[in-house]
């Protein structure tokens, strides 16, 4: 395959521009949160719920952002869910620097933000079909996860803790500045490109195989996914998965504080390890599925991500440690583009926003249980009881999906 073939085009570099922007800023506002609120108060439920703030939106609007993703297009709605988050960061911006900033207002203005992301998120996973050949989604998806790994992983982070070091408002006007950015970029592609499109109302058979009415409401997603079996049990393994990860990482800095004799700087080093190990991924991604297919490039790289912590229970070292936080984070990075490019081929383009939402309240709701299972499991059976639980769910999803994505045996009489 020659260079020219394997060109993603103008557009999309344009749009992948826009998304690291976008990204850079999300790193940024990631680190600055917890600070500004370890800042105004002492109490732990304060600083939670900021943090959870962050997380609530897509558990209440996905659904919502699924649907208007479908019915507005990509380009109005990116452009305008980063308008109104450069508007709350602004606003958050000069409330911080005049000193009136309170916990509920940070709590509010993350909401609000978290809102403004999970629009911008679902109408960008739209795109993606739109801007590249089918051939090529796997490339593009490894791109954007590389993007997002090292806006929200390398730069964002430790720029938004030297900023807030330096003013604590800074961050969130550098923030906004990458919006501002971003928007323009967004708006610089054709409207022709990234606009509506029209969400299919009649019964019929769709490009996935799944026939059946599809409708324009926002439950018709979850409706077409439920018959849809290939993606249906991709949504659930994958939320299994995530759910394990969740599990063990959620005990991992107290992992590594009491087993590794790691200090703060220690563990923002092997976070950081783990970085490279995503980046890596998402870079080899689309190589490993031209080579190996997506059915076992799927089951391995689940596999990989909830079975290899298990390492640390019989290795509790820091090479260990290493070792399991960039495989673990390579291989995540492979599943996630693996499973994109499959929902963006098996999903109709008028449904799409609204599949990718469910897919990942789904997720994120997994997520967040695994996370609390991950310190139940550690508070009552021990440090290495959420490794041990990340390991028995690699065994079952791994095995469940091999056998339920099995192709059909040919038809004897055909």
């Amino acid at each position: 395959m020659t260079d020219n073939s394997r060109s993603l085009g103008r557009p999309f570099w344009t749009f992948w521009s826009a998304t690291a922007l976008a990204n850079v800023g999300d790193g940024i506002r990631l680190a600055a949160f917890p600070l500004l609120a370890a800042a105004l108060t002492d109490n732990p439920i304060g600083v939670a719920a900021v943090a959870a703030a962050q997380i609530l939106p897509w558990l209440l609007a996905g659904l919502l952002a699924g649907s208007l993703a479908d019915r507005r297009g990509a380009r109005t709605m990116i452009a305008a869910a980063d308008v109104g988050r450069a508007v709350v960061l602004t606003v958050l911006a000069v409330a911080v620097a005049v000193g009136g900033a309170t916990i509920p207002l940070v709590a509010g203005a993350a909401f609000l933000l978290g809102v403004g992301e999970t629009l911008r998120d679902t109408a960008a996973q739209t795109a993606v079909p739109r801007l590249v050949r089918d051939d090529q989604l796997e490339r593009a998806n490894g791109r954007l996860v590389a993007g997002e790994v090292v806006g929200n992983e390398f730069v964002g982070p430790p720029v938004g803790a030297l900023l807030f070091v330096v003013g604590a408002a800074l961050p969130f006007a550098a923030n906004g500045a990458a919006l501002a950015l971003a928007i323009m970029l967004v708006l610089s592609l054709p409207i022709t490109l990234l606009g509506a499109v029209a969400a299919p109302q009649a019964a019929g058979r769709d490009r996935s195989g799944v026939d059946g009415p599809r409708g324009d409401s926002a439950l018709a997603g979850l409706r077409w996914l439920v018959r849809q079996p290939l993606l249906r049990t991709l949504v659930l393994v994958g939320a299994a998965v995530a759910a394990a990860d969740a599990a063990w990482f959620a005990v991992f800095v107290l992992y590594a504080r009491e087993s590794l004799g790691l200090d703060a700087l220690g563990f923002g080093l092997l976070l950081a390890t783990g970085a490279a190990g995503g980046l890596a991924g998402s870079f080899a991604a689309d190589r490993l599925v031209s080579r190996f297919r997506h059915r076992s490039v799927l089951t391995w790289s689940m596999a990989v991500t909830a079975g290899v912590p298990v390492l640390l229970v019989v290795a509790p070292n820091r090479i260990a440690a290493v070792t399991v936080i960039v495989v673990t984070s390579a291989a995540f990075a492979v599943l996630n583009v693996a499973a994109l490019s499959v929902r963006h081929r098996l999903v109709p383009g008028g449904l799409l926003g609204r599949v990718v939402a469910v897919s990942r309240m789904t997720t994120y709701g997994c997520a967040a249980l695994g996370t609390l299972a991950g310190g139940a499991l550690a508070a009552s059976a021990g440090a290495d009881a959420p490794f041990l639980f990340s390991g028995t769910i690699a065994v079952a999803a791994t095995a469940f999906w091999w056998v339920a994505s099995r192709p059909p045996a040919p038809d004897a009489a055909g």
